[in-house]
């Protein structure tokens, strides 16, 4: 396991019982979102409580994404399973959509949540997220889904980090929801290839070819 640069900041607890059933604030926050109606180039998630709304991402952000999940289907062409963008992943009354996801390419009947609304966390192996600048942002990615994504139980978590050092890529395993951490990380720099240790993606390879070199470099 890796240590992290930041390793304090990520330690951050959050909002107060967050393991507490709130059945009545997570159904208002639900149809709240339910009814929103965004300006194009903007999405909402439910996060720990709030409803966040987030801009699109620039041109270097999509493009990683973009790479990866390109990347992450060539490698699965000879499985069911397939990369996704843009999909609404649901946990109870909580809606993430990570930059990238891996799930079966046609999900089962039973993993299609409110009528197409989205897709049960329980049904995604693979969530990645592409850091954006900007405070809020990165926080967001560093502590508030990794705490999300290991209280619904995902098994991998990758975090793909322009804004740590001049870039890195961590891979979270092990998911202990009671805890809302991952027991395993391991975590590279740009430049450097790391691969996803489990799962119908395993072996399925991050490194420069999707990243790029390390920030700085050329």
């Amino acid at each position: 396991m890796t240590a992290l640069a930041h390793e304090a900041p990520w330690a951050d607890t959050g909002p107060a019982d967050q393991d507490t059933p709130r059945p009545e604030l997570d159904e208002v926050l639900w149809q709240a979102w339910e009814s929103m109606e965004l300006p194009e180039g903007f999405h909402a998630e439910i996060v720990e409580g709030f409803i966040e709304v987030s801009p699109t991402g620039c041109y270097a952000h999509s493009q990683i994404a973009d790479k990866l999940r390109r990347a992450a289907d060539r490698y699965l062409a000879d499985s069911p399973y397939a990369g996704h963008q843009d999909t609404n992943v649901i946990h109870g009354r909580k809606v993430w959509i990570p930059d990238v996801l891996i799930a079966l390419e046609d999900a089962e009947e039973q993993d299609v949540v409110e009528h197409g609304v989205g897709i049960n966390a329980s049904a995604v192996k693979v969530v990645v997220e592409v850091v954006s600048p900007g405070h809020n942002s990165i926080t967001r990615d560093r502590v508030r889904k990794r705490r999300a994504y290991a209280r619904a139980g995902i098994p991998v978590y990758v975090l793909v980090d322009d804004h740590d050092l001049r870039g890195t890529v961590t891979v979270f395993t092990s998911p202990a929801p009671g805890k809302a951490d991952y027991a395993a990380e391991h975590r590279v720099p740009y430049g450097t290839d790391i691969a996803i240790p489990e799962g119908p993606a395993k072996g399925f390879v991050i490194g420069e070819a999707i990243t790029g070199p390390p920030r700085g470099d050329g």
